[in-house]
């Protein structure tokens, strides 16, 4: 049987490209998640593990959809041909249980994870550029502007906060924070 998987690292990407190039392949089954490489906890990749039996192949599109370090790559996919299991990375090939085929793996693998650390590094460096431009917006964008959060905290000097949060939306947890975050700002000034 053959067996595809495909991951990416974020919820904001998408399978579509892995999965479609999956189903061309003649994947019997394909198992995909939205989880980062670095997890250990990769449900859907467990699965597809403990399904494999001798004979079978796992298919990926790419080496780095399977593992990201170069050791975890070797140790899995040595594991898998001692199992008799077959893997296809679709840019690489099929990966040959022989002294060339392992050779090869241990080149890619390392290249991959070289890959994957310049990415992480190049954007450290763009973060770290846009903290000294002072443009670095981090975190989730706030729910309620600095006007509706005067607002609450003006209604809050004559209503309770179960009023407050009644009569603006913004819970009781937020007004409560917004007034220590102002007594804080008051205190430094």
């Amino acid at each position: 049987m053959k067996y595809g998987y495909a991951r990416v690292s974020g919820f904001t990407q998408e399978l579509e490209d892995q999965l479609e190039r999956l189903q061309a392949e003649g994947c019997d089954a394909i198992f995909s998640e939205k989880v980062t490489g670095t997890n250990v906890n990769r449900p859907k990749f467990q699965e597809v593990l403990a399904l494999l039996k001798p004979g079978d192949t796992l298919v990926v599109t790419k080496l780095d959809r399977f593992a990201r370090t170069a050791a975890d790559a070797i140790s899995l996919i040595r594991a898998l041909m001692t199992q008799g299991v077959r893997v296809h990375i679709l840019n690489m090939g099929v990966v040959e249980d022989t002294t060339t085929g392992r050779l090869l793996l241990t080149i890619l693998s390392g290249f991959a994870e070289f890959e994957r650390d310049m990415i992480v590094e190049r954007l450290a460096e763009g973060k770290a550029q846009a903290r000294r431009n002072g443009t670095l917006v981090e975190g989730r964008k706030p729910k309620y502007t600095k006007q509706q959060l005067s607002h609450a905290m003006a209604l809050l000097e004559s209503n309770s906060y179960t009023e407050v949060e009644r009569l603006t939306g913004i819970s009781k947890a937020t007004l409560t924070r917004q007034k220590r975050k102002l007594k804080a700002n008051e205190t430094r000034v």
